[in-house]
């Protein structure tokens, strides 16, 4: 297991320090640069703002002091947002997508996962058929169409829900949901497909033979076998629906860390578009290693340092 842990921290260091590399010269050879604004400013203003911010030095050495501030977690000044750092800004921002994030992974988990054992139950009837529209429509419309459609129907409409903000829980409702629309059918499909597989074994057939009935079969022996793809998926899972937080929170006027993202995009803001990338990388990557490790722990077949037992 320690083994494991490091050479997946070490993979880990090395792929957190390409994605600094790329988003660092990326922003280095876009157009135009944080000080362009409809109104030009007088070129000796513009020249005293980049000494300010060290942009006029040679970019490795820009690259070198990026980097050894990323290592003391300091991730610079924001270009637009005056007297504030990207920490202020993470520090502010996280807490209100983390939020929505944990609700709209709720969500997502706890409806795909019963519309998946409902299904794969009720296989080839109504029941099956139904949950089976619900995840083809998920799939099949992005988040901020689903945000668009959600707040003209639930909230124009039938006044049910605040069209947009951030005040008290029912203004987090339609976000989470535009948000849990698309892995919410993901899980749906995944769970039910699982299932049907773990149903069809040999030792469900001998467990109804023992004459268990069919409620302690689905909990004790199929869904916990059939929900290892849905741990798989957890790791991308958080990572998209954070990332995929960045359009719905505009649209829903909420104040996160992606509202401050899409809006320093077209600000030129390239401290906070390195920041936030790196920031929610590391998201990404942790993420990602605490799933392989969940995954090792549920089916104690698969050793964590290489593959199944037995190959």
């Amino acid at each position: 297991m320690v083994k494991y842990i490091g050479k997946r921290l070490v993979y880990m260091l090395v792929s957190l320090w390409l994605i600094i590399t790329a988003t660092f010269f990326f922003m280095r050879i876009a157009p135009g640069n944080p000080f362009t604004s409809e109104k030009r400013l007088p070129p000796e203003i513009e020249a005293n703002l980049h000494a300010h911010f060290g942009l006029d030095k040679p970019w490795y050495a820009q690259y070198g002091e990026y980097l050894l501030r990323i290592v003391k977690w300091d991730f610079g000044p924001s270009f637009k947002y005056k007297s504030q750092t990207v920490n202020d800004l993470i520090n502010d921002g996280f807490p209100v997508s983390f939020i929505l994030g944990m609700e709209a992974i709720f969500l997502a988990v706890a409806i795909g996962i019963l519309l998946g054992i409902i299904a794969a139950l009720k296989h080839n009837k109504w029941q099956d058929y139904g949950a089976m529209i619900v995840a083809v429509m998920g799939i099949s419309v992005p988040s901020f169409i689903m945000a668009s459609l959600l707040q003209y129907f639930l909230s124009i409409k039938l006044g049910l829900f605040p069209v947009a903000r951030w005040e008290t829980f029912m203004h987090t409702v339609l976000p989470a949901l535009a948000l849990a629309s698309t892995p919410l059918a993901f899980i749906a499909r995944l769970t039910r497909s699982s299932m049907l597989e773990v149903l069809s074994n040999d030792y469900i057939k001998t467990a109804k033979a023992k004459g268990l009935s069919q409620g302690v079969i689905t909990v004790k022996h199929a869904v916990r076998n059939a929900l290892l793809p849905v741990v798989t998926y957890m790791g991308p899972l958080s990572a998209g629906i954070l990332t995929g937080s960045f359009v719905v929170e505009k649209i829903f006027g909420i104040p996160g860390l992606g509202s401050h993202f899409v809006t320093s995009i077209g600000n030129r803001d390239y401290t906070v578009i390195m920041g936030v990338t790196v920031f929610y990388s590391i998201l990404l990557l942790a993420s990602i290693l605490l799933v392989d490790i969940a995954y090792g722990i549920i089916d104690p077949r698969i050793k964590l340092a290489g593959g199944k037992k037995g190959e």
